[in-house]
């Protein structure tokens, strides 16, 4: 949704946006630490709740007053830093054509070697680091490292990014026949969100685009073109609906 966001804010501003694009969040985020106090951006988009602790610790971000009243997440949400601009729930998205019985848990998807499975790095993909949430959240600490080792026994790839892991998936494939498998223990949620660096050259603007992300205008297009749910009362239609957290 970047060229529509970027059109539709320089009308507001009266300014020039650039976006500089990353294969994926932990990627952008450790190009930002890299740069230290001296970051070349003013805002970043594409954190997640998974990502929300080390941004933190990090002391590379600064607080808003971004009226986040108007949320509608499913967590209370409090920081006046990270602001969220979409979220969705995780799911293992399959063919029904091919796949009559899909797992009906992550426990049962892992333990069934014959089918082949595509997931996310966690040390450069937020959706990586949302799987490994996900895992330690449905298994006890002693038991999740066989279950790693137990999936990676039926995994093709392991993707750097969504693009790269996307692809794979797609090869032969029909968009139509694809369907999320709803599992027993329920979906980890994750949570988008931008920031306003501390070292920002234009802090103001910023604080502006920011606010703009909640807007109903943009609300829609990132819904819509990033496939995800709004974090406001935008009504989104007949083709969107939560899944079981």
């Amino acid at each position: 949704p970047g060229p529509k966001l970027q059109k539709a804010f320089e009308k507001q501003c009266n300014c020039h946006v650039k976006f500089v694009p990353f294969e994926d969040g932990v990627t952008m985020f450790n190009r930002l630490r890299l740069e230290g106090k001296s970051p070349k951006a003013d805002v970043i988009i594409g954190l997640d709740n998974n990502l929300l602790s080390a941004a933190k610790k990090s002391d590379l971000f600064a607080s808003t007053q971004i009226d986040i009243s108007r949320l509608r997440l499913p967590i209370k949400w409090e920081s006046q830093t990270f602001i969220p601009y979409d979220y969705g729930q995780y799911a293992f998205i399959y063919d029904k054509t091919k796949l009559k019985t899909p797992p009906t848990s992550l426990k049962k998807l892992i333990e069934n070697e014959k089918l082949s499975v595509i997931y996310q790095d966690p040390r450069t993909s937020t959706v990586g680091r949302g799987m490994l949430a996900w895992m330690n959240a449905v298994y006890p600490e002693n038991q999740v490292a066989a279950a790693w080792k137990q999936l990676a026994k039926h995994t093709v790839t392991v993707g750097k990014g969504w693009s790269e892991s996307y692809g794979a998936f797609l090869i032969n494939e029909k968009k139509d026949n694809y369907v999320a498998a709803t599992f027993s223990e329920g979906h980890i949620v994750q949570i988008e969100l931008a920031a306003k660096l501390k070292a920002a050259k234009q802090p103001k603007l910023a604080e502006q685009f920011l606010a703009f992300l909640l807007s109903p205008e943009a609300q829609k297009t990132i819904a819509l073109h990033n496939i995800m749910l709004p974090v406001t009362c935008f009504q989104t239609g007949k083709n969107f609906k939560s899944t079981t957290t």
